[in-house]
């Protein structure tokens, strides 16, 4: 049992009625799991107001109602505190219940439109590798030192981070990684962190259906780092035209990284390969098994936040050189007949355009790059045009096909997707709705050396269409294709 008052610690209220100093058992937002004694916060989310079932928490034992707007009748006995926002109350009050758990350790947020979870995942890596006991929370998995827990979101709700958190702390976990989505400092679940440092990867073209504007996509991004105290760091990739931007207004500590710009921390592409790269990094030459300029500002992103945080130089690099592909991010399999094939998350054009100039930039002779790609539905519909160009342009054959559908039609997706593909390119183009049909007819339609990229999808086990999430993994599909192909 907790006292209200104790966990309304930094809450900006604009009214009470009834008592703060009651006993209170647990914090939700989702009515359904409400029971006695507890405190229900009423969220006005995306697609459901959580308002509109106040009455129903109450019923089911609230002892105190936290909302923006007060219900006309308030119940004797239970305490209502309105507040300006739900969402940041909700996140300071998770921090609060479960005893301000970032502080007790090293919180890294990573943002940025591609890159965050390989920088995440690879960060806890080698910092496990280094000794250490680590966290992370990714689209991928949330680890507890070597625990495995689900995930469900880029970035959780502000009650599912705070208890892994506090489950750290428990564990006596040092460092934690964590990806922070847009979509997550919009709807201000990180409110209530101490972060002890924030790396900004990358930005370009997503989720404009949600943001609008590219201008309001970007500085979401930026208020993870105009929110970071002085005693953190910000790092972000100079490469980037938006990396200056970030640090606009953190009084964090900067520090930028890059390719090709006068960064704090450099690195340079010596020799690539299909099984990895030599890299350059700050004038040491180093050996990775991460192929690609995406993975090499992934790998010095790592490298410069492993130094900031106090690992020796040499010491990181030689972590680095042992650090293996993420599941789902250009991850590769050679058939016996020599066909390659990649699955990779790109779900975004710029990451879908990184990943086929990788690709591009390995290939040796006359071998054909066969591309298997689609769109989610109920997502950024402006980006599905310039998808379909970009597999179309930089592919000598192209596949159009589903992705997670969620409830629209697959086929206006892919027409949609068509629509991006020049008169010149049409003939490279072949629209499959059903995806395991289009990843076996492009591994039927390579020859020994083509590459197969899958794309869309990568680290994802399942596909979604109508509500349903049924069992679907790109690489066991492209794997079990090539495997059984009799050619």
């Amino acid at each position: 049992m907790t006292l209200l008052k104790d966990i309304l610690y930094g809450v900006r209220l604009l009214s009470v009625s009834g008592n703060t100093s009651i006993m209170i058992s647990h914090v939700h937002f989702d009515s359904r799991q409400v029971r006695m004694d507890d405190v229900f916060v009423a969220i006005d989310g995306v697609t459901v107001d959580g308002h509109h079932f106040i009455g129903k928490a109450v019923e089911s034992g609230a002892l105190a109602v936290v909302c923006e707007t007060l219900p006309e009748i308030l119940v004797n006995g239970v305490t209502y505190l309105q507040v300006r926002n739900s969402q940041a109350a909700l996140a300071v009050m998770a921090s609060n219940f479960y005893g301000t758990p970032s502080k007790n350790l090293k919180l890294v947020g990573v943002t940025g439109t591609n890159g965050k979870t390989t920088i995440t995942t690879l960060l806890y890596q080698l910092f496990k590798n280094a000794g250490y006991k680590v966290g992370l929370i990714s689209t991928i998995k949330i680890m507890v030192d070597d625990e495995v827990r689900p995930a469900t979101h880029t970035t959780p709700d502000a009650m599912t981070i705070n208890r892994n958190l506090a489950l750290m702390n428990a564990a006596g976990v040092e460092y934690c990684f964590m990806e922070v989505s847009s979509h997550g400092i919009d709807q201000k679940r990180t409110e209530g962190l101490t972060f002890a440092g924030a790396i900004f990867s990358n930005l370009s073209h997503d989720h404009l259906d949600y943001h609008k504007t590219f201008a309001n996509y970007r500085d979401t991004k930026k208020k993870l780092f105009d929110d970071l105290p002085k005693t953190s760091f910000a790092l972000t990739n100079l490469d980037d035209k938006n990396g200056k931007v970030m640090l606009q207004n953190t009084r964090a500590k900067k520090i930028t990284y890059g390719l090709k710009s006068y960064a704090d921390h450099r690195a340079q592409i010596l020799e690539r390969q299909f099984n990895g790269q030599l890299l350059k990094i700050d004038d040491n030459e180093i050996w990775t098994k991460l192929i690609g300029d995406f993975n090499a500002y992934n790998l010095l992103a790592i490298y410069a936040t492993a130094n900031i945080l106090g690992l020796d130089k040499m010491e990181i690099l030689r972590l680095i050189s042992e650090l293996e592909n993420v599941d789902g991010r250009f991850q590769y399999y050679i058939s016996k007949k020599k066909i390659t094939a990649i699955v990779d998350y790109a779900h975004t054009p710029d990451a879908l355009k990184n990943v086929l100039v990788t690709i591009n930039a390995l290939r040796t002779g006359n071998e054909n790059v066969i591309t298997v790609v689609g769109c989610g539905g109920d997502r950024d519909k402006s980006k599905r045009p310039v998808m379909g160009h970009i597999a179309s342009q930089m592919s000598d054959q192209a596949i159009f096909t589903s992705d997670n559908p969620r409830t629209e039609p697959p086929m206006t997706i892919i027409k949609e997707m068509e629509e991006g593909v020049e008169a010149q390119n049409v003939n490279k183009v072949l629209s499959i709705e059903d995806r395991r049909q289009a990843i076996t007819t492009a591994c039927k339609l390579a020859s020994s050396n083509d590459i197969i990229l899958v794309a869309g999808k990568g680290h994802e086990t399942y596909q979604e269409k109508d509500g349903v999430r049924m069992d679907f993994d790109d690489y066991s599909e492209v794997k079990t294709a090539l495997t059984t192909l009799k050619k």
